[in-house]
């Protein structure tokens, strides 16, 4: 017994002294911790390290993008009806740079303060100024990362592409909702049309 524990402590002198690590003959196996709780809209279980179910794991490798969740329901279709520009106030950076932008509560709060006040919807984006939250937009449209698309609003309002041309008659909606299906054939067939150029390097990086 007593050779065997010599060669034990041995051993392990040899494994500190070359790997740089502590003997763990005599440890005992920690147990594993216990699951955290599910992911929002994940049942049971983890599918993939990245996304909460496997319905989303195959939908994002397919390039399929859920339906955009907004937190209130802001109607277009009133505010264009009222002549607001979407660049006027909503949008505003979309002629500046490759991102439109989307209204902060503070934005909303620019007209609000004085027009619709005692609306429901009006009433919420008050108390959400006073509570300091913002309204957390989804995007409605987008490419997948695997697209490397470096799609840039501004060349397209200087090109004087209307909106609706790739965002579908956002007039007659409320919720923005995805109208055209902005497929590569989509862009290519639209830059072929305006003779622009269609070289790789114009949309992809």
């Amino acid at each position: 017994m007593r050779v065997l524990l010599r060669y034990s402590c041995l051993a392990c002198l040899t494994a500190l002294a070359l790997a740089g690590t502590g003997c763990r003959l005599f440890e005992t196996a920690t147990p594993p911790a216990p699951p955290g709780p599910p992911l929002p809209g994940q049942a049971a279980g983890v599918f993939t390290t990245a996304r909460p179910t496997f319905r989303a794991a195959v939908d994002d490798f397919l390039g399929v993008r859920p339906a955009a969740q907004q937190p209130i329901e802001f109607p277009h279709n009133i505010h264009v009806g009222k002549k607001i520009a979407c660049t006027e106030y909503c949008h505003e950076s979309v002629s500046t740079g490759p991102v439109a932008g989307l209204p902060s509560v503070r934005t909303c709060m620019i007209c609000h303060d004085a027009i619709a006040v005692d609306r429901p919807r009006i009433k919420l984006i008050t108390a959400m100024r006073s509570q300091g939250i913002d309204l957390a937009w989804q995007r409605v449209y987008g490419y997948p990362a695997a697209s490397h698309v470096k799609f840039n609003h501004a060349p397209h309002i200087r090109a004087n592409v209307e909106c609706a041309t790739c965002h579908g008659n956002i007039a007659d909606q409320t919720v923005a909702q995805r109208n055209v299906d902005l497929t590569m054939g989509y862009c290519v067939n639209c830059h072929t049309a305006r003779k622009v150029s269609i070289d790789c390097l114009t949309c992809h990086f």
